[in-house]
């Protein structure tokens, strides 16, 4: 079922405007503040870094986003993930690129809160009464208690204020447009910046001219976000609303240039020094009067912008958990809004990033050198991943190496210009992806690992046993239900160690057997089921079909299954002690989950029993396997039992007799 916004509507576009642009819409704030820092400003300057934003957004945003990623949605959701589940069964290595996107991703929105806000409370040292400098106390003090409110009233949603977003945005996008027409007839020279000449004349001649990418880069920085909000919004809103917001942006970044032009031509803008006059490219084109409703705007539209990235973390770290790249952690539900999650563990972590690079970087001119970085990397993989998208819907050949070679060839650069500030603190957003992407290639790689101990097993061989013990009354019930998840995804096998506990660690008698197995599929919001009889009220098996999207919330869903069954008059579940069923008493149900835990009798390589032991770490410090299935702790049973995945072979006992 798909949103209600995935047709053009005057809603959906006030939405679009509200969730999708907030990171790529609040680029003005920093772009030309981190061109022109350390440099002489001059016409090559301007009209050639600004003749490359406009072919970024052009060719970056609206061709490769816009027109063709769009194209790829998943039933209507969007992002790494969503595109990964598309085409995970054309190639097994795609994995690779979705976690090092989804790592780069999470990266990313831990350095847009405090680059955003900072340099919007930034504007306060336009009004020299403030006596505000460049990483001063105050901006600090004011960005931290804006990031800790954020950040705290994350777990009450935010579906009370959503509705906001998008009337916020849409004031601030505006303010964007009147501030450029205002300034472009400073110098309406500006518009000579339309040709790519003046681009690739600036790469060629100017002086580190190409290094200069990394700063230009920053204008697209959002142009992720369209893909990964797809399912708030649709494909047809964004495109729609794009329209509004390029032209918002390219006529603001017109005015700046034309500003500086006209009134900064010729100035060194040096940081290293502290300069009598005041230069941000953004806030310069405000008259006084202006300055604090401006800086109350532009605070707003980068609070929505961080609240847009927040939430897109939550939905993939809960999308990765659904594709077994992730350690079950507790996911909340603020609101009944689709798609409104709450990841407490995430929220805390990203709010102590966040803080940390406050306090690290202090001022925003700081703070660009770490960003821009990890949305490279993520590009890169949404351009592997999208085409092999282009391969399974049989796209000629010969466009789908234009689009692959030119996209690794203009995002390799920016990736290499980027790279030039890593000393200068693009190493920070490195460490923050190697560490995301770390967690996910240890949970990935140790469950390939663990299935080679799984032993599959006929469950017909089994059938004959399970009913004799089933009616053996010498032995004691151990309950009228006895429900046992199952990674069995062929009905006619069954886990050697479900076996194991039913018949052999201690007999479980049952009236009936339940198998419960789950299923993850690549439509995002699938929640089906089947239902095999293999032994009627006896031996049933339950077959969960749940997107990646869908949290496997087992206790309810068995529970309305159970109904359906009884309803249908397939299955008896009352009570069979013979003091009982006259009652009409309804049997007691108990869920059995095998724990698994690294057995000392291991002989692996070095770097798997790293992964294992690491794997085992975050393990034990996430949710437990019970809680993960979302069930009722009362009728659970944890049973351990010791994972050996490879025997040791070479043990050299020798007897000695007396």
């Amino acid at each position: 079922m798909k949103t209600t916004t995935q047709k053009i509507s005057a809603a959906g576009l006030l939405i679009a405007l509200g969730i999708i642009y907030g990171d790529i819409g609040t680029s003005p704030l920093y772009v030309f503040n981190a061109i022109i820092s350390d440099r002489t400003i001059s016409d090559d300057l301007i009209l050639g870094t600004l003749s490359c934003i406009i072919w970024t957004l052009t060719l970056q945003t609206t061709l490769k986003y816009v027109i063709l990623v769009l194209q790829a949605d998943n039933r209507g959701e969007g992002g790494t993930f969503a595109l990964y589940a598309l085409v995970r069964r054309r190639k097994k290595w795609l994995v690779i690129p979705a976690m090092v996107g989804g790592a780069s991703l999470l990266a990313d929105g831990i350095i847009t809160p405090p680059i955003s806000i900072t340099s919007a409370v930034e504007g306060l040292k336009e009004l020299p009464a403030l006596g505000i400098e460049d990483g001063s106390n105050t901006v600090v003090i004011i960005v931290l208690s804006i990031l800790t409110a954020f950040f705290f009233l994350q777990q009450f949603g935010t579906a009370s204020i959503g509705s906001m977003f998008g009337p916020i945005m849409f004031a601030w996008f505006t303010m964007l447009l009147v501030l450029g027409i205002v300034h472009v007839f400073d110098d309406l020279s500006i518009f000579r910046a339309i040709s790519p000449h003046y681009a690739i004349y600036f790469l060629q001649t100017y002086p580190g001219g190409f290094w200069l990418l990394g700063a230009v880069f920053l204008c697209t920085t959002g142009a992720e976000a369209l893909y990964s909000d797809l399912g708030h919004c649709g494909k047809h809103n964004i495109r729609t609303s794009w329209m509004y917001v390029k032209i918002c942006l390219l006529i603001h970044y017109f005015g700046q240039g034309a500003y500086l032009l006209a009134h900064r031509n010729g100035l060194t803008i040096t940081t290293a020094l502290k300069n009598e006059l005041s230069i941000n490219a953004f806030y310069d084109l405000m008259p006084q009067w202006f300055i604090i409703p401006g800086v109350v705007i532009a605070t707003s539209a980068a609070i929505i912008a961080s609240q847009a990235m927040v939430s897109g973390a939550f939905t993939l770290i809960s999308e990765a958990m659904r594709l077994n790249l992730w350690p079950k952690l507790k996911i909340q539900y603020p609101s009944e809004a689709r798609g409104q999650l709450f990841i407490p563990a995430i929220n805390l972590l990203m709010f102590l990033g966040c803080v940390s690079v406050v306090l690290y970087f202090r001022k925003a001119s700081s703070m660009e050198a770490a960003y821009g970085l990890a949305i490279i990397v993520t590009m890169l993989a949404t351009t592997l991943l999208f085409a092999n998208y282009l391969v399974l819907h049989r796209v000629r050949s010969l466009w789908i190496y234009i689009f692959l070679l030119g996209y690794l060839f203009v995002e390799s650069g920016f990736l290499i210009a980027l790279m030039v500030k890593f000393m200068h603190g693009g190493y920070i957003t490195l460490l923050i992806g190697m560490f995301v992407f770390a967690v996910m290639y240890i949970w990935y790689r140790a469950r390939k690992i663990k299935n080679r101990y799984i032993e599959f097993v006929r469950l017909e061989n089994y059938i004959p046993k399970i009913q004799e013990l089933s009616n053996d009354r010498t032995v004691p019930k151990y309950a009228t239900h006895l429900v046992y998840m199952t990674s069995a995804n062929n009905p006619k096998e069954i886990e050697h160690k479900v076996i194991y506990s039913i018949l052999n660690k201690k007999p479980k008698r049952a009236d009936i057997y339940w198998l419960v197995h789950i299923d993850t599929v690549d439509n995002p919001y699938t929640c089906e089921y089947k239902v095999d009889h293999i032994i009627p009220n006896d031996i049933i098996r339950i077959d969960f079909r749940l997107g990646f999207r869908m949290q496997p919330r087992i206790n309810l869903m068995f529970r309305k299954v159970v109904e359906d069954l009884v309803a249908n008059k397939e299955v008896n579940i009352f009570s069979r002690y013979e003091s009982l069923p006259s009652n009409q008493t309804v049997g007691d149900f108990q869920f059995i989950v095998l724990e698994k835990y690294l057995s000392q009798d291991n002989d692996l390589p070095f770097l798997e029993r790293v992964v294992m032991k690491f794997h085992f770490w975050l393990k034990e410090h996430s949710l437990s396997e019970e809680k993960g299935f979302g069930l009722d702790l009362a009728n659970v049973t944890v049973e351990k039992f010791p994972l050996v995945v490879a025997p040791v072979t070479t043990l050299k006992l020798k007897r000695v007799d007396n």
